[in-house]
This record gives structure tokens, sequence and C-alpha cells, in this order.
């Protein structure tokens, strides 16, 4: 069974494997920003507790909000 669904493509697609390395992170960060939305959205995480995570991703990531890397 797949459990990667909500990701465009497969770790192993040969798609996938095309993209650069920054394309690759900027989907990831895609994904789990997503993932943090729909948990706050049905109220599994607060809000609170969504900012502190996306604050997180963002600078473990090196990736602002947006998606895009900063300057």
């Amino acid at each position: 069974m797949k459990h990667h669904h909500n990701i465009e493509f497969e770790i192993n697609d040969p798609e996938w494997e095309a993209l650069s390395h920054e394309e690759k992170n900027r989907r990831l960060f895609e994904h789990q920003k997503r993932t943090l939305d729909l948990f706050l959205k049905s109220g599994a995480i607060s809000q609170e507790q969504h900012d502190k995570s996306l604050k997180d991703l963002t600078e473990k990531m090196n990736i602002r909000d947006d998606g895009s890397k900063p300057e």
C-alpha cells in the first residue's frame, strides 16, 4: 500500500528523481504545510501549535512560508 498519495510524485518515481534538490525541498515543504493546515482545520492542533510548527519548518528547511527560498 502506498502512503504518499498526497505527494505529487512517489519518491522513487523517475519524475521525482529528475527534480532539483531545491524543487524536492519546496514540494516536501508544501506537503508538510498542507498537513499542518489540515491538522489545524480539523482541530487536531491549536493555532499556536500550527504557527510554531510552521515557523520551525520554514527555518529548518530554509524556506519562506510562501515556499520560496530567502534571497
